[in-house]
């Protein structure tokens, strides 16, 4: 019998100077970068909650705590590494994953190609398999004031026996 799951992630980190912005595992050009205990990519923090919450495994502060000096400036590809290895240890495998940032700017279009590049290496799946989307607030919020920038996941995780419930 074959069990899927469901799950969702949300990510926000604000804006600050003198930090390069990492955004789906990609250096974006810009004058400021995300403030955060890694290097607060917004978006793989979504993907790394909704995988962990689709396989009951709590949350990305759970399982890589910003007390944990481990942690400090981290590359978040090696937490969404990481989080992968947690879930295909209770005997899940990847679907697909849904996601959606908002940032009023930087214009992230250009980079979602790369994105999707980058994160089916590191998750070993296709491109095919990822969605990402970018959108503004339309100038409404902290997202539409340009003070930060949020990040919303949906994974599919599937498998193939009912050994993990």
């Amino acid at each position: 019998m074959q069990k899927i799951r469901v799950g969702f992630g949300y990510d926000v980190h604000r804006f600050v100077k003198d930090r390069e912005l990492w955004i789906g595992g990609i250096l974006i050009p810009n004058d400021r970068g995300l403030d955060g205990h890694s290097d607060a990519d917004v978006l793989i923090h979504a993907v790394c909650d909704a995988l962990l919450g689709a396989a009951d495994l709590r949350d990305i502060g759970f399982q890589f705590p910003d007390t944990d000096p481990e942690f400090k400036g981290i590359d978040s590809k090696v937490l969404l590494s990481r989080t992968m290895g947690l879930i295909r240890d209770k005997g899940y495998e990847f679907g697909n994953v849904d996601v959606t940032v908002c940032a009023e700017r930087p214009k992230l279009n250009t980079y979602i190609p790369q994105m999707k590049g980058c994160l089916a290496g590191v998750i070993g799946v296709e491109p095919g398999d990822i969605s990402i989307k970018a959108t503004t607030s339309e100038k409404m919020g902290f997202v539409g004031r340009e003070e930060g920038i949020a990040a919303y996941a949906t994974v599919l995780i599937y498998s193939h026996t009912d050994n993990n419930l």
